[in-house]
Parts: C-alpha cells; structure tokens; sequence
C-alpha cells in the first residue's frame, strides 16, 4: 500500500513540475545534435530525487551524507538545465557531491587509491549517463534494468535499504509513463541523468565494499561499451570529446538506420538485464572464472558493437 502511496504521489508532483516548467519556458529546443523535432518539456527526471526525497523523509534520515551529496549534485544540475552554469562550478559542485557519498560509503577509512579509483569511476558513469541521455525512454529502461538487478541481489545480500531503490525506481516509472513514447512529454535533462546515476553508484558502490567484488560493476556494461568506444572513436577524429554530438550507437540506430527509438532504448535496458542476470550467476564463482567471463563479456560485447556501428555508419553515413 505503501508503494501505491508514494507512486501516486510522485505522479502528482511529476504534474506539478510540468506547471512549473512550462511556466519558467525549462523546455528542450531541438538543434542539429538532437534526436528530437518538438520542443519539450526538460527536466522531468527531478522526478527521481523526489523518490529519493521521500525514502530519505520516511526512513527517519538515514544516509545523511549520501542524500546531501543527491541533493547538491541534484541542485546544481537543474540550475544547469535553465539557465547553463560555468564548468568550474559544476566541477566544484560534483567533486564535493563524490566526496559525501564516499564518506557515506565510508571509503575514508580505506586506503587512498580505494577513494581515488571510486572517485574516477562515479565521475566518468555520471557523465556517461547523461551522455547517453540522448532518445525517448533510453534513461528510464536503463535505470529500471540496473536498478532491479540490484533490488535482486539486495533480497540476496542486504546491502542498502531497500526502500531507496524502490521509491527511487518508482520516480523512473513516473517518468517513463510520460518519457517513453514516440512523441514524449518531457525529457530527464542534466538533473535526472545526473540524479538516477548518483543513486544507482551509491548502491552499487555499498555492494561491491560489502562482497569485495568487482564484477557488479558489469551492471552498467552497456552503457560503458557504448561511451568508452564512442569517445575513443571522437579522439580518433580529432573531434572534441566534451561536445555534444550524435555519434553514440543508440543515435546511429534512431536517426541514421531509422529504427523505432522505443524500440532501441528497450533493447538497452534488456540487454543489460540479462547481462546483469548472468553477472549474477557468475558472482559466486571462483576468481579466475569470474575474470575469464568478465573479459568474454566485455571482448564479445565491443566485438558486436563494433561492426555493428560499422556497418550502420558504411551504409547510412555520408
């Protein structure tokens, strides 16, 4: 009862935002980058924090650290979405947003390249994830993929409180009622990338210090194949990595191949859900078999993506 509560809830305040969106003029203007031709609503992805902001409420403040950091990443990336802030002060913001997850994580008292290794993976998962924010319903299918990977193991493991996945996961299913369509209500913007990302590292971050396990990390393996060769392929151009673009797969499928973008941000989600589902199978296994399939995974994954990026850029690239 509880769930239906906090559902009906979220949807109400998704609704209250669009007021507010459309009255402050927080829209998305299509340009030669986008994989869109309508204005549309941005930022309907705070819908998250809101999630996350009713977990936190309810659970008596648990996870004070993590839920501050949430809160100022959250902040600075919606002002980010209206009114485009400096990149020092985005850096800024994010370094000490990292840096109170981390204390909530208690990396702290580990040693210092634990801090540092963590530090560079959320900063570059971040980033990829609102990189690959980029067509109808691709964050919200991703996001309720790993998200219910790690409520599975959670069951398992208990590793964080389950409640903050499933409100959180209750945002996304907001979103994706007004988000996955041909013709979308609202996009997640810089705040909901930003925000369902922080949230899922968290979780992800709490189980691999509790297992000592690093092949959870293969939870987000599609959307990391997708962003690493994607960069490598720009610095191979010569071409700025730190601008918008349109050379991700996903937006070689939709705007150059013409294939249904629901289609392909389901196919995302999926594919991650049964890579997950094979990670987790594997987590038990002795080292050795773990880093042979972790390699296969990720060598067989690159092979596929590869010609097939190939081949839809031979044939529809000009």
């Amino acid at each position: 009862m509880n769930y239906l509560i906090v559902l009906i809830i979220l949807f109400v305040l998704e609704l209250l935002y669009f007021k507010v969106a459309d009255r402050f003029n927080i829209i998305d203007k299509p340009n030669e980058r986008s994989s869109h031709s309508t204005v549309t609503l941005r930022g309907g992805g705070i819908i998250f924090y809101f999630g996350a902001f009713i977990y936190f409420i309810l659970s008596g403040f648990q996870y004070p650290y993590f839920f501050l950091g949430l809160t100022l990443m959250t902040a600075v990336s919606f002002l980010d979405d209206v009114f485009t802030l400096s990149n020092k002060i985005r850096l800024v913001i994010h370094f000490s947003s990292v840096l109170l997850m981390t204390y909530q994580l208690d990396l702290f008292s580990m040693p210092w390249y634990y801090l540092l290794i963590t530090f560079i993976i959320v900063v570059g998962v971040i980033n990829a994830y609102n990189f690959m924010d980029g067509i109808n319903g691709i964050t919200a299918c991703y996001s309720l993929a790993v998200g219910a990977l790690l409520m599975i193991v959670n069951h398992q493991l208990n590793f964080i409180q389950q409640d903050l996945l499933s409100y959180t996961l209750l945002g996304v299913l907001v979103f994706a009622f007004f988000n996955f369509r041909n013709k979308a209500k609202c996009f997640a913007g810089d705040v909901g990338a930003v925000a369902i990302a922080f949230v899922l590292l968290f979780a992800l971050g709490a189980l691999i210090i509790q297992t000592g396990n690093l092949i959870y990390i293969l939870f987000l393996s599609v959307y990391g194949i997708d962003a690493v060769w994607t960069i490598v392929r720009r610095l191979l151009r010569k071409e700025n990595i730190f601008e918008a673009h349109r050379s991700h797969l996903y937006q070689f499928l939709g705007n150059e191949a013409k294939v249904n973008k629901l289609v392909i941000s389901f196919c995302y989600g999926l594919i991650q859900l049964l890579i997950g589902l094979l990670v987790i199978q594997f987590s038990d296994q002795e080292a050795m078999v773990q880093i042979i399939f972790a390699m296969s995974l990720l060598v067989g994954l690159s092979a596929i993506y590869l010609i097939l990026k190939t081949y839809i850029i031979k044939k529809y690239v000009h």
